[in-house]
């Protein structure tokens, strides 16, 4: 367990590593491209790793010098491993896989830890099963494990409605350019987090495959594109720059956030909006932000977060100073996370004597004056981030099972203790956990 010792004033730059969901969305991409692609700046972490020992089984070379990663693709053409491709908690990488692994000559069998085995697939495989794929899970629920037959899609058109993550349909994508005819997918009704398709889309273009699309309802992907093997640079991760945001606007200090770009197609990057309606100043620079935290309004204040789930969070934190009510709409996907982050949140609150309630889609925060307490993380890195930044405004935080923040931001903690200068801040510090890939 970590205690987090307050701030009294923070002026401070940081800089953060690679984005995660640019990361595996680009490892999946190259793994699948013909020739050697150079990732640079890279996410090394629980979940890169993760994906990077299944793509190594799936016959993908796959190597790491210092943060960038090299991969030599297998040409579209996944190969049977003979074990099962486990991969602990890492949603977006089962997701993604199972488009991916449809491709070769199977079966192949996905899984994980409990927590994943507990996380949706049936809409993919669904899906899958209307472009030509076998694949089915044990239950009639459609949780992992999953075995998928592959042999390759046919191609045609199918319809999405009311997903419960846009990954489904970043999964069908990137392995559509290889199906046997077009493939075109109609999305209808409610899609979470969907900026993450036109992430998806971009990193596809980046590798040579081209998506065609009417907005955010209709894509299409001709048959007999490939991937080809290329340089291709990492942004820095928008999600892991939030806790430092939020560090500035709770202790009305200033943060320069450095290998951010204010343009990226990230979704979590409308944060800097939804941090400027709450009070803060925010300069955005050419590959970096800076964000002065001012007073926080009152009153009731209502959040859409939809297109950026994995802010809720962070905004339940905030909320919790701010002197009014807030209600964070339209996540109630978030059920469905690392943990069931609706209910976490509104018990860990309810420990430092805030207000909160679950909504049918997503969550009401009273705020006040929040006391130290010893914070259950779920396993959830963004549990454990959210509340630790609390820390720096509230005496007393403390922290337990710190070492999940490995998955998406391994050297959170150091850069946290950065904020502090040469002082020694955490007690204790965690042990660094080494993530290579």
């Amino acid at each position: 367990m970590v205690e987090i010792k307050p701030l009294d004033r923070l002026d401070a730059t940081v800089r953060i590593p690679g984005s995660k969901s640019y990361t595996q969305r680009a490892m999946v991409i190259a793994a699948l491209a013909e020739g050697e692609s150079l990732l640079r700046g890279v996410l090394l972490s629980e979940d890169t790793r993760l994906l990077a020992e299944a793509l190594r089984d799936l016959g993908a070379g796959v190597r790491t010098e210092g943060i960038d990663m090299i991969i030599r693709g297998n040409g579209g053409k996944p190969v049977r491993p003979p074990q099962d491709i486990r991969l602990g908690n890492n949603g977006t990488a089962i997701r993604l896989l199972a488009g991916a692994v449809s491709l070769g000559e199977g079966p192949f069998v996905l899984t994980g830890d409990r927590r994943l085995r507990e996380r949706p697939l049936k809409p993919l495989l669904s899906a899958l099963t209307a472009l030509g794929i076998e694949a089915r899970t044990e239950g009639e629920r459609g949780y992992p494990p999953v075995t998928i037959r592959g042999g390759g899609l046919r191609g045609g058109e199918v319809v999405l409605r009311n997903i419960e993550s846009s990954q489904f349909v970043s999964a069908l994508l990137i392995a559509a350019p290889f199906a046997a005819g077009d493939v075109t997918i109609v999305l209808q009704g409610r899609v979470p987090s969907l900026p993450y398709v036109a992430l998806t889309v971009e990193t596809m273009e980046a590798f040579g495959a081209a998506v065609l699309s009417d907005g955010a309802e209709r894509y299409a992907v001709k048959s007999g594109q490939r991937y080809t093997g290329r340089e291709y640079r990492i942004e820095g991760d928008v999600s892991s720059a939030s806790y430092f945001l939020l560090a500035a606007a709770l202790l009305k200090g200033r943060i320069r956030v450095e290998n951010i770009n204010p343009r990226t197609a990230q979704g979590d990057i409308a944060f800097l909006t939804l941090l400027e309606r709450l009070g803060c100043r925010v300069l955005r620079g050419e590959n970096h932000i800076e964000i002065e935290g001012g007073d926080l309004p009152g009153g009731e204040m209502t959040f859409d977060l939809g297109a950026m789930p994995d802010m809720a969070p962070t905004l339940a934190v905030l909320s919790a100073v701010r002197p009014g009510r807030t209600l964070i709409r339209n996540v109630a996907h978030l059920r469905l996370k690392e943990s069931d982050r609706l209910a976490a949140l509104v018990n860990e609150l309810g420990k430092t004597g805030i207000g909160a309630e679950e909504l049918a889609d997503g969550l009401a925060v009273n705020g006040g004056i929040p006391r130290g307490a010893a914070i259950e993380t779920y396993n959830d890195h963004r549990i454990a981030m959210g509340f630790a930044v609390l820390g720096l405004a509230v005496p007393g935080m403390r922290i337990g099972g710190e070492a999940c923040v490995g998955k998406s931001f391994p050297g959170f903690w150091a850069t946290l203790e950065g904020l502090y200068g040469s002082e020694n801040a955490l007690s204790p510090r965690p042990r660094k956990k080494r993530e290579d890939v």
